[in-house]
This record gives C-alpha cells, sequence and structure tokens, in this order.
C-alpha cells in the first residue's frame, strides 16, 4: 500500500486540483520544498514555479504553475493558496514568450523604480512559466 497525503490547490478563481498525492515538490522561496506524507507542519511563502504532483498508480507528475502564494504543510494536508495557478496543460508558451519581452522591453524604458521593480515580477513570473513549460515538454516526451 502507498502513502499518501491530501493535497488542496487553490487560487483567488477557483479550486485547481484537490487529491491525493505520493510526494510533492513546491516552489517556495528558500528553495524547493520536496513532501511526503508525515511531513514536519511547515508555512512558508512560494515564487513563481512549477509545482509538482506525483498522484498514486499515475506515472507522469502533475504540473500546476503558481506565480505565487503560501503554502501549508500538516502531516496529513498540503494546502497551497496561489495567487494564480494554471495547469500545466493550460500553459500557452507563446503568451508567455511575449510576456518576458514586454517586461524586458520595460525594464529597458522605465520611467521610475516602481515601474522597474513591476517589470522584474512580471519578468520572473514569465522566466518560470516558460521553465514549467520546458518542464511539460520534457515529462510528455
Amino acid at each position: 500500500m502507498v502513502h499518501t497525503v491530501h493535497i488542496d490547490v487553490v487560487s483567488a478563481e477557483e479550486s485547481i486540483f484537490s487529491g491525493e498525492a505520493e510526494f510533492v515538490v513546491a516552489p517556495a522561496v528558500a528553495g524547493e520544498v520536496g513532501i511526503y506524507p508525515n511531513h514536519t507542519p511547515l508555512i512558508t511563502t512560494v515564487k513563481p514555479g512549477a509545482l509538482r504532483i506525483k498522484q498514486a498508480d499515475i506515472a507522469e507528475e502533475t504540473l500546476i504553475f503558481i506565480s505565487g502564494g503560501m503554502l501549508e504543510i500538516q502531516p496529513g494536508l498540503i494546502t497551497v493558496l496561489a495567487d494564480t495557478a494554471i495547469r500545466g496543460h493550460d500553459l500557452d508558451e507563446a503568451k508567455a514568450i511575449a510576456a518576458k519581452e514586454a517586461a524586458e522591453e520595460a525594464m529597458k524604458n522605465r520611467t521610475s523604480e516602481v515601474d522597474y521593480a513591476k517589470a522584474q515580477g512580471e519578468l520572473a513570473e514569465a522566466l518560470a512559466q516558460i521553465q514549467a513549460i520546458q518542464k511539460l515538454r520534457k515529462n510528455v516526451h
């Protein structure tokens, strides 16, 4: 029998995922966090990146792009409260590349430090989406 932990991934708009997982990898601010059943309780912020979920009896990992938010880990429950969450198969590479280019252009043509900081955040999110798409593509092939 495989040990599992329940995970809920929720964005501001909807519940993205709810189910049992053998393990989860989350993009925490201090680095990726690997989570197995009965993990020590933890609350941390997450940065833009790929949330990877290995479900029992399914060979491929489920990938969800999250743009930031909070991660709470309890021994039997993982909760991800994401600012934005997009299922891996719904990611649009062309849109992510366009957002990256727009953010880079905004950083060059900034009119204030606030504009520069906003563009940096948008660039980080676009790069994280592109990396998530590449991970998903690697898992499919």
